[in-house]
């Protein structure tokens, strides 16, 4: 059973499909347009990721099956569910174990920093309530017996191949250029951020190792620091100055008239104007992993960036 099955091709599903196949293992990228790396070893395939009978044909004898789907954001309480289904559906029907990448919405507001795997769910919002009720059906079933799966949580993205994101195209294209930065929220209270290749590495890990099967473990995050002082840490990498400004709550009521995504984000707003902070400890002793140091993560972030810059330049 030496394949893997990757349900997405952004920056996660991406990422951990480009580990194996670099590792020599063959690997199947499911997405609804067929895109994914461009490998030997990655095969892939159309498919509607909510489509149980297309997931448990791909999955028929990989050892892992990796959940990176990523339904638009203001879709995620009409979207999720049925994939959510079909996955669960597709690991009991092959064996092979479900990985999902997970985010920190669950919790909720109010919930007490550092924010640590047993902590309780108690997400309000639409979208919060989505992802606690998909964390609550995945260890459950584990726990049944049906199907075996663990999940990863992670903050905000950063780093290489991370575009649609407070922390990707918005920001670090303007932080190289030296213009003036717009974050959402409060500039100067803690953030968690996660560094992309920590996330990748966390979910390869936790799927083939059977101590993390059953259970929620945290992406190692380096210490939490202001918005503020990431966009310092990205241009200190890029050599430049940039002025940073905080888009107050008000613009997401504006703009959400003409955008779903816009609209979305009030329900989050919580997550930016209040610390938000996660506590990785537990998956870091238990697995040996650790977080990239923000400094190194913002070079590797700058010159990925500038590498995108040069191969669209003009010649």
């Amino acid at each position: 059973m030496n394949h893997q099955v990757v349900i997405g091709a952004g920056p996660v599903g991406s990422g951990i499909a480009t580990h194996f196949a670099r590792h020599g293992t063959p690997v199947t990228v499911v997405t609804r347009s067929g895109g994914g790396p461009d490998h030997p070893l990655v095969t892939r395939i159309k498919a509607d990721a909510a489509d149980t009978d297309a997931l448990t044909r791909v999955a028929g004898g990989a050892s892992a099956i990796f959940n990176c789907a990523n339904p638009e954001y203001h879709r995620w309480p009409t979207d999720w569910p049925p994939i959510h289904q079909a996955l669960m559906t597709a690991a009991e029907r092959t064996g092979a174990v479900l990985v999902m990448t997970d985010n920190l919405y669950a919790f909720g507001p109010g919930s007490a920093m550092p924010m640590r795997e047993g902590d309780p769910l108690n997400a309000t919002g639409e979208k919060g309530a989505v992802r606690a009720r998909m964390a609550r059906d995945l260890l459950a079933g584990h726990a049944a017996g049906r199907f075996r799966a663990t999940l990863a949580r992670a903050s905000d993205f950063y780093g290489p191949e991370v575009r649609g994101a407070a922390m990707g195209e918005r920001l670090v294209p303007r932080v190289i250029a030296g213009k003036r930065a717009s974050l959402l929220g409060s500039l100067d209270v803690p953030h968690s951020v996660s560094y992309m290749p920590d996330v990748v590495h966390t979910l390869v890990t936790i799927a083939a190792d059977e101590r993390a099967w059953g259970a929620a473990w945290h992406v190692p995050n380096a210490p939490a620091v202001t918005q503020r002082e990431i966009v310092h840490a990205l241009a200190t990498a890029a050599g430049t100055s940039v002025k940073v400004a905080a888009v107050p709550k008000v613009a997401l009521t504006a703009l959400g008239v003409f955008s779903p995504a816009m609209k979305a984000l009030r329900e989050t707003w919580y997550q930016f104007s209040e610390p938000w902070v996660t506590d990785s400890s537990l998956t870091e002793q238990t697995f040996g992993l650790a977080a990239t140091p923000l400094a190194d993560g913002a070079a590797a972030t700058v010159a990925w960036w500038r590498a995108q810059a040069g191969s669209t330049a003009p010649r």
